[in-house]
């Protein structure tokens, strides 16, 4: 598979400033040299630079896939075709140096270093490992793909489905964390009425943009009646399996007409609500897209992935979980800021304008 010939076509480096100076860098000192790991980030075609990277580096890679993590099945077949190994939880050998993990996919190895965790969604998997794992959701980076990419990603899969009256439409958001803000966010850009479900004990809703109509706790069935019987679309966000399956919450949904659509990696609908009724059969909405996270905006994620294997063959841990050193991410999100083109998005995302 040439990955050279694929992403020169699509992206410029202004895309992945990050990722395309680990390859540059890593070309020569190879810190990965001879190790071999299990790569199971989600496999699409914006996946390849992380994969480049990886094999400047030295490594040899395995693809781990599972039906846990949406994927691009052209994309998997490239590699298979090209000779790659690609893996499920259920045929893979326990032979790795390093699993770079999503979602906890491939949490029951037991690689010779370590893991990289991708995702939060995955962290309970890990509880009590036998090795260091680090969490790359931990930091700050990750907000940069969660909210800001998830968010763009939403509206873009809208659009390709013919979705795109937003002004002035009224969208009801569950959930306040990092992929319901960035949701938030962009709805109020469009010139949306938003209203926020969420746990008002641990969320702070004060941070949440003055613009928003209004805040509900998500306790307060009464009021999410109300905001689903006048909702326009509904977007569920919650992080948390069947986080509406609450009988009165179905049946509203049910007989509402707005459009409805889960961005959790799981099913927050709950089963008595019908795949058909949920926009891309309850999968998360931006996975119809081929692309489903702009590169612009996962590339520094991706590097996080990347560096934080780095720095566990470098630097060995005891066996727990961890969170990305700061260094390291300091030094990302400026590559980020100085060579790419969300500049503007980052600051705005730190609080920085």
């Amino acid at each position: 598979m040439q990955f050279d010939s694929i992403i020169d076509a699509v992206y410029q480096k202004a895309e992945y400033p990050a990722v395309d100076f680990q390859t540059e860098v890593w070309k020569n000192s190879r810190p990965l040299e001879g190790l071999s790991i299990l790569e199971a980030t989600p496999v699409f075609r914006n996946t390849l630079v992380k994969y480049r990277a990886l094999l400047a580096a030295g490594a040899t890679l395995s693809f781990g896939i599972s039906d846990v993590v949406q994927k691009d099945e052209k994309v998997v077949n490239q590699l298979l075709e090209s000779g790659f190994d690609v893996v499920t939880p259920s045929t893979v050998k326990d032979s790795y140096d390093l699993v770079l993990d999503c979602a906890g996919q491939f949490a029951a190895l037991t690689p010779r270093i370590g893991f990289v965790e991708l995702t939060r969604s995955g962290v309970y998997k890990y509880e009590g490992a036998s090795k260091p794992v680090y969490i790359a959701d931990s930091g700050i980076i990750k907000r940069i793909e969660t909210s800001l990419g998830t968010g763009d990603g939403y509206f873009r899969a809208l659009s390709l489905l013919g979705y795109t009256d937003w002004d002035k439409k009224h969208f009801v958001v569950f959930g306040s964390g990092k992929v319901g803000r960035g949701i938030i966010a962009y709805a109020l850009r469009y010139g949306a009425h938003v209203s926020v479900v969420t746990d008002t004990r641990i969320e702070d809703t004060n941070s949440l943009p003055q613009k928003i109509a209004s805040v509900v706790d998500f306790r307060d069935i009464d009021s999410i009646l109300s905001l689903v019987s006048q909702a326009h679309y509904i977007v569920s966000a919650t992080g948390h399996w069947n986080a509406l399956a609450n009988e009165k919450i179905v049946k509203a949904l049910m007989g509402s007409t707005a459009v409805v659509a889960n961005m959790g990696v799981e099913d927050e609908l709950g089963p008595n609500v019908p795949a058909s009724r949920v926009l891309n059969q309850k999968r998360p909405l931006n996975f119809l897209l081929e692309e489903p996270t702009h590169l612009m905006y996962i590339d520094a994620t991706f590097a996080l992935h990347n560096a934080l294997a780095v720095k566990l063959v470098e630097t060995p841990l005891p066996a727990g979980l961890w969170e990305p050193p700061p260094e390291i991410e300091r030094e990302l999100l400026e590559i980020t800021r100085d060579r790419g083109l969300i500049g503007d998005d980052l600051d705005f995302l730190l609080g920085k304008r």
